[in-house]
């Protein structure tokens, strides 16, 4: 059974990660396993820095860290089996290099239903799939 799963959270839309994180919930709990919630915060272009308060990616890690505790904190698993982390960088690269940081044995990923813009430019899940190094459970909503 998987006994590190990883679940990538989008916080601008919390509730399209909830049936992941339920199905990962479900297997942490079948296998004794542990859950960690990853959100990767879009790294800033150079361009934009000049507009930027000082310190300003560090604010936004911050507050996402706080958004993303608060979701592990309604995760129904003990405590000390549920972490998250905040990276900053592209989405697929980070959460495929959390993924192998920490372990992970198998990553839970929502995905929309196929639309006819998925498969001219592609998805994040569909990224995780052909790249991750562990398996990987994709959920539809």
């Amino acid at each position: 059974m998987f006994r590190t799963i990883l679940t990538s959270v989008d916080l601008a839309e919390p509730e399209l990660a909830r049936p992941a994180i339920e199905k990962a919930v479900a297997l942490a709990e079948a296998s004794g396993g542990a859950l960690r919630l990853v959100n990767v915060q879009p790294l800033l272009p150079p361009t934009y820095m000049d507009y930027v308060p000082v310190g300003f990616d560090e604010q936004q890690r911050a507050e996402a860290q706080g958004a993303l505790q608060t979701l592990a904190d309604k995760v129904p698993l003990p405590h000390d089996r549920v972490s998250c982390v905040v990276r900053i960088g592209g989405t697929y690269p980070e959460i495929l290099a959390e993924a192998e940081e920490w372990g992970a044995d198998l990553i839970v990923i929502c995905s929309h239903r196929p639309a006819m813009s998925t498969y001219l430019l592609g998805s994040t899940a569909k990224a995780v799939v052909r790249h991750a190094k562990c398996s990987v459970l994709v959920v539809r909503e």
